[in-house]
């Protein structure tokens, strides 16, 4: 057995490996087309996760599972040799109809992409497709403005696999060619110790701020969440070591998940890579990558400094006082030698990053290739260079061969990581041209505008409940998709919306399924680890996150928020909608000292008034909350803590 799980491990690695050889080399050379390079690239992603997975279901023992993953795994395999051999005769040649083997393979292929979607994602997200599939052939039996004339079983398999429309169409060839290099510089990162080092700074800070670990707790999360591209995934990763450390210095332990699934959740909106969705709303909205980066910076500044005080708050509430040692994660401390060569490790691929995509304005797929090469290099080379200095020469080949070992790693790692999101968004592409097909966009709208009654407040809010529902159990970026297709052109059309308020509405109201019961998954997840009650933990979440849930609305209100240009009337806006935020928190989450009837009435009247002051899209009116809340704030503090007022001196309760 043991034999057996080494070979395995082996030609997981091996075939990784291979895998980011083609898609390194797409990207340099592009002699194929995006549509046969995407069939490639679905047969290579599916050649390591079925290895993968395999030698995984074998080392738990459950062979069963392993018996029915590689048949599935192979069908897929098997379609990608096929459809990139035969490119010509399937895609240029017979548009429109197809061969009946290949109709055998397409009918082949969506059973096994149904069984993979099951075994990543679970019941709710297999129902929705298989939901879909049922819409698209029976929709002549659908009531009302849902109905449509119904597809032939040919008709679907054409529009999902053999015209190579669906499953390999636009959102699968953006996924290799944009995402993927991106998740294999994750994958590096991860491999020469970027998030060890991200944990050193979190311990470092917690020592100067009172709330240190909680805090701790939401910087390594929303960092790692913001490039791993999944919140549930996030929240098992990090949750599993920041959840027992904010227990262990005083936190509840429903709190302690909250923060968690709150962090993991939110880092899905910070630029630059946004969980991945920064790549396909460019692609949407035909602007460069950089612009939906900067449109994101204001945003994701609100959000995050909200969620950083309510933490605060919240860790004062539970007297969560102990700090995190350097002993309980690490040996010792990295002496200002080794903090210079980490910060030239991984600051100069990053800069060069932001170089490449701002200053050259190369294409993203060119930056992330530039991006991965330097990544290697540094990640090898600085290693090598410090202990050449400060060692031997022996030292040095040493060190060369061991950091080598850790790029082939971070090779593996990045594959791992971008299977699961490639299954989905494989899937979600045809799903997309089903709708497409189907005209449900049209629908959904005229849908939004009766129920709505025209009213823009009600439809926005009803488009964020149906992101919130698409978004359950998906990675972000195929929630923000499905989110997209469904209601940005609606908001667009016939309320008169801009193109990116829109898309962000959307794209930050599907990330709210991570911590909106009853399924919340990131919730779930970090519940789990705390052994916490899971609604004590979604109520916590909740109200940590409370602007996030404003923010959507906000956008649409005060389109200056999400700009292309970071301008004065951007600033001031955020600056306002940031204070309006910092009241919702206040109020929700201060621990104030006072009767609990007092206590209710007066959180509730400044959750309001800052949700008010969040969405109301007059200045004069923003301004004049932020001044009254501003008198609550002094006011609890001189007459409940007994501070002194300039000039006026200290006032006794």
């Amino acid at each position: 057995m043991s034999r057996l799980l080494r070979g395995l491990d082996v030609t997981v690695t091996s075939a990784a490996v291979a895998f980011w050889g083609i898609v390194l080399g797409w990207a340099y050379t592009q002699t194929w087309s995006p549509v046969r390079y995407g069939t490639v690239f679905v047969g290579g992603i599916m050649t390591v996760y079925a290895l993968n997975e395999t030698r995984e279901a074998i080392e738990e023992g459950d062979w069963l599972d392993g018996a029915v993953l590689l048949p599935s795994s192979l069908v897929l395999i098997t379609a990608s040799a096929y459809f990139a051999l035969n490119f010509e005769a399937v895609y240029l040649l017979r548009q429109g109809f197809a061969l009946e083997h290949e109709y055998m393979l397409a009918r082949l292929i969506i059973v096994s992409l149904l069984y993979l979607t099951w075994r990543e994602f679970g019941n709710l997200f297999l129902g929705l497709v298989v939901v879909v599939l049922l819409y698209a052939v029976y929709g002549n039996h659908a009531p009302g403005v849902l109905g449509h004339a119904g597809m032939t079983e040919l008709t679907l398999l054409q529009a999902t696999v053999t015209d190579l429309y669906g499953f390999y169409g636009q959102l699968t060839q953006i996924t290799a060619s944009w995402i993927a290099p991106f998740l294999l510089y994750a994958g590096l990162l991860f491999a020469y110790g970027a998030f060890d080092l991200i944990l050193r700074i979190a311990i470092v800070s917690a020592r100067y701020v009172e709330s240190g670990v909680a805090q701790t707790a939401v910087l390594a999360s929303a960092v790692i969440g913001s490039i791993n591209g999944s919140y549930t995934a996030n929240a098992a990763m990090t949750g599993s070591f920041t959840i027992p450390t904010m227990k262990d210095s005083g936190m509840a332990g429903h709190r302690a998940a909250a923060i968690e699934a709150v962090a993991s959740t939110s880092g899905q909106v910070l630029p630059p890579v946004m969980g991945a969705s920064a790549f396909v709303m460019a692609s949407y909205l035909g602007v460069p990558y950089l612009s939906i980066v900067v449109a994101g910076l204001v945003p994701a500044a609100i959000l995050v400094a909200c969620i950083g005080i309510a933490v605060h708050y919240t860790a004062l509430s539970d007297g969560s006082s102990r700090g995190m040692e350097f002993s309980e994660f690490f040996d010792d401390e990295l002496s200002s030698n080794e903090k210079l060569f980490e910060a030239v490790r991984f600051g100069v691929p990053f800069g060069l990053l932001v170089y490449l995509l701002g200053v050259a304005q190369y294409t993203v797929m060119t930056s992330a290739l530039y991006t991965v090469v330097a990544m290697v290099l540094t990640g090898v080379a600085m290693p090598a260079v410090q202990r050449g200095i400060y060692g031997t020469v022996t030292d040095a080949g040493a060190e060369v061969g061991t950091q080598l070992r850790n790029t082939v790693y971070g090779f593996r790692r990045g594959a791992v990581i971008l299977a699961p999101i490639a299954i989905i968004l494989v899937v979600i592409s045809g799903v997309v041209n089903i709708f497409s097909t189907t005209g449900v966009p049209a629908k959904i709208a005229l849908m939004l505008i009766n129920v709505s009654g025209g009213v823009l407040l009600f439809a926005v809010l009803l488009g964020m409940a149906v992101a919130i529902l698409m978004g359950i159990g998906m990675p972000t970026v195929a929630a923000y998709v499905i989110a997209a297709i469904l209601i940005v052109p609606t908001f667009v059309a016939d309320f008169g919306v801009s193109a990116i308020t829109a898309h962000y509405t959307v794209f930050y109201a599907a990330i709210l399924a991570g911590i909106t019961p009853p399924v919340a998954t990131a919730a779930v997840v970090a519940a789990g680890i705390a052994e916490a009650n899971f609604w004590r933990t979604c109520g916590a979440a909740i109200k940590i996150a409370a602007p996030l849930f404003v923010l959507p609305v906000a956008f649409i209100y005060n389109p200056a928020l999400v700009s292309f240009s970071l301008g004065s009337t951007t600033v001031l806006v955020g600056t306002l909608v940031l204070l309006g935020g910092i009241t919702v928190i206040y109020g929700l989450n201060y621990p104030f000292e006072m009767q609990p009837g007092r206590r209710v009435a007066l959180r509730t009247a400044l959750a309001v008034m800052g949700t008010l002051v969040m969405v109301y899209p007059g200045t004069l009116a923003k301004v004049a909350g932020v001044l009254a809340f501003a008198g609550v704030f002094v006011g609890e503090k001189v007459m409940v803590r007994g501070l002194e007022i300039p000039l006026l001196g200290e006032v006794i309760p």
